[in-house]
């Protein structure tokens, strides 16, 4: 069980460097992150883009003045240029650079040459909370924005997917709700029993499921013992699957501006885990990110 993002970062440089592909490299935030694990020794990486202005900004950012750089000027060119070269690679991982996010995505889910896999693309956040003993997931905070029960079903089961690949063969998944009761003026509530069930029926990967369930059941053995209510896994949850993106957005950032939790976030459910840098993450941010997504892809998941 990985506990702390140092350790993600060493499995990541045990398990030897990845291809990083960078989609319109010419992206300033984007290489700060790929020169991050270049430094920690994660990846090798493979700039598309503009290579004039690529060249330019690499003595900027303290990359070596020969990684390897593709020309392709357009940025939505770029982009399935760079898919193209991750498809071609066992262990790659796509970055997102200076290219629209419904270009870079279209890219991705391109039927020629794109990473499709027939699943819905999600995201998938870890947490590391200060003086904590183990990495916390949360999905999906940052891509669907109210996905009904068959989507919240491929959400779970990409992340499943990846926490299998991370090495915890048997999550404990919170299926989160304003409460347990299960009300059909609240559908969340009636969704969280339907993936429960899923789970119990043995549609879901490798898991045991809960839901619906509040936080603070979630978080405390003393919050379930006052509403009387049994858990296997109150006080030992692995992932939280959130209702809607807003309440994951919610949720995640009072974790980093109010707990001051460390994070790292990727995109799942294409064939290779997918890392669009945001300029308002952190350098260590960025690099956690790219460090779980080699961890992820060395280990499979999300594939």
């Amino acid at each position: 069980m990985l506990r702390h993002f140092t350790e993600v970062i060493e499995r990541a440089k045990r398990n030897g460097p990845v291809r990083l592909v960078v989609a319109a490299a010419q992206d300033e935030e984007a290489l700060r992150a790929v020169k991050a694990a270049h430094d920690a020794g994660l990846a090798e990486a493979v700039l598309v883009g503009d290579s004039a202005q690529i060249a330019g900004l690499l003595p900027v950012v303290g990359l070596p003045g020969d990684t390897k750089i593709v020309h392709e000027p357009e940025p939505a060119q770029a982009a399935l240029t760079a898919v193209s070269i991750v498809r071609e690679t066992e262990s790659g991982i796509l970055v997102k650079g200076l290219v629209n996010s419904s270009d870079f995505l279209r890219a991705v889910l391109n039927s020629e040459c794109g990473l499709r896999t027939g699943r819905l693309l999600s995201h998938f956040a870890a947490f590391e909370e200060p003086g904590g003993d183990k990495l916390t997931y949360h999905t999906d905070g940052g891509m669907n924005i109210a996905p009904d029960l068959a989507e919240k079903k491929e959400i779970l089961i990409n992340a499943l997917l990846a926490l299998h690949a991370l090495g915890i063969a048997k999550p404990n998944v919170a299926v989160l709700a304003a409460n347990e009761v299960v009300n059909p003026k609240m559908p969340v509530t009636v969704d969280a029993q339907a993936l429960t069930e899923m789970s119990r029926r043995g549609e879901l990967p490798q898991a045991v499921v809960e839901g619906p369930i509040a936080m603070d059941v979630a978080l405390s053995p003393a919050a379930a013992a006052h509403k009387n209510l049994s858990s296997q896994i109150t006080g030992q949850v692995d992932l939280f699957l959130v209702p809607d993106i807003s309440a994951g957005n919610i949720l995640g950032k009072s974790l980093i501006h109010y707990g001051k939790f460390k994070s790292a976030g990727v995109i799942l459910g294409a064939t290779h885990p997918v890392v669009m840098v945001s300029r308002a993450d952190t350098a260590e941010a960025k690099l956690n990110s790219i460090a779980l997504a080699c961890c992820i892809a060395s280990g499979k998941g999300g594939n």
